[in-house]
């Protein structure tokens, strides 16, 4: 029986780009791989829906979360960052790390930033140089509205810096990185892009570039400036993934062939569909209205029964594998992730596993109204 792995990242891999995976490899220095790296970014392009150069780290979406920081702030500037979640948590912590003075700004878990709010917190520190966001927060199952939210930036202080992390919504999500003025946006691999963790994507706008000549942080191999001088040559400025980026360039190729909008819609529907199914068996589910996430839902646990519980039964007696809450969250919710390859099977057989399981530990589906 193949596992059903339903969690936010790493999702499962269609075979197409599996079979990728296994060729030989080429010289990452030599034309081959140039020819293809070229092919992929302007392609990676289209995905991120900008004008601006994408560039490739061998590493994981965190190194590009880092990436944003050290390439666009100095050690004591003044930082918005607005969490709603571990993820936006994490965005905070990289910022202090490296000197940033960060004011945060966090929201209840389950529920969106609300634009007004960033607005009034830009309005009180005229100071902030940077807001740090997070577009699609998978602790939670909730998706922010990051055009609403640069609007409200762009009213306080058009200068600036909106700083997005898209790497649970990008390819899967509509995403406009020119059209809503963000200045950076990342994205990794083992998301929407059906391939295994390992790559990880990052656009800087000319606001952007501009704060980049300026910054005092320190910086080796996340030092974007490398990333760009040496795509001029066709290459890398590090030893690449050869092997992802054959995945890659099958990847891309199958998302643009099936339409960045059919692919928005498919995620919509799964995302739903997973939403209905859950609430089929009695559950309600942690984030509710337009801003529950259409790549991973969230589900409240039934009183008395914890999560650890449930996933231990279905890892080991189902073959099904949804991942545990975060932080605050722990042992109360489970997570469904519906990212990249999945259909209504996916989650029909992922529900019934979970409902198996709650029975297990004493829980019982209500009765249907009117039954």
């Amino acid at each position: 029986m193949t596992q059903n792995l339903r969690i936010p990242g790493p999702t499962a891999c269609p075979e197409d780009t599996l079979e990728e995976l296994s060729r030989q490899m080429i010289n990452h220095r030599g034309p081959e791989f140039a020819d293809m790296q070229k092919r992929i970014m302007e392609l990676l392009k289209d995905f991120f829906r900008t004008e601006n150069d994408v560039f490739i780290y061998t590493s994981s979406g965190t190194s590009v979360m880092e990436a944003s920081i050290v390439n666009t702030l100095s050690p004591g500037d003044h930082v918005l960052g607005v969490t709603i979640g571990e993820f936006g948590d994490r965005f905070i912590d990289i910022a202090n790390a490296y000197g940033a003075e960060v004011t945060r700004l966090e929201f209840e878990p389950g529920t969106a930033a609300n634009p007004k709010a960033v607005a009034d917190a830009l309005a009180k520190d005229p100071a902030i140089k940077a807001v740090l966001v997070t577009h699609n927060e998978t602790s939670t199952g909730v998706t922010n509205d990051v055009e609403a939210i640069g609007k409200a930036i762009r009213a306080v202080n058009p200068e600036i810096l909106y700083i997005v992390d898209a790497i649970s919504s990008l390819g899967c999500l509509p995403f406009h990185t020119d059209a809503w003025g963000v200045d950076v946006a990342t994205t990794c691999s083992q998301k929407g892009f059906m391939i295994p963790p390992g790559l990880a994507f990052i656009t800087l706008s000319e606001r952007a570039w501009k704060a980049y000549e300026t910054l005092k942080m320190p910086k080796f191999y996340f030092d974007v400036k490398k990333y760009k001088t040496y795509s001029d040559r066709g290459q890398p400025p590090f030893t690449p993934a050869v092997s992802l980026y054959y995945g890659l360039d099958k990847a891309l190729n199958m998302i643009k062939d099936e339409g960045f909008e059919q692919v928005n819609a498919r995620h919509a529907h799964i995302g739903e569909y997973t939403r209905s199914k859950a609430r089929g068996l009695g559950l309600e589910m942690l984030a509710k209205g337009p801003e529950a996430s259409n790549t991973v839902t969230s589900i409240r646990m039934p009183e008395g029964i914890n999560a650890a519980e449930v996933l231990k039964i279905l890892n080991s007696e189902y073959d099904t594998v949804l991942a545990a809450g975060q932080g605050k969250l722990m042992g109360k919710i489970v997570r469904i992730g519906h990212m990249g390859i999945v259909d209504e099977s996916d989650i029909d057989a992922a529900i019934d596993a979970l409902e198996k399981a709650l029975d297990r530990l004493g829980y019982k589906k209500p009765a249907p109204v009117g039954a």
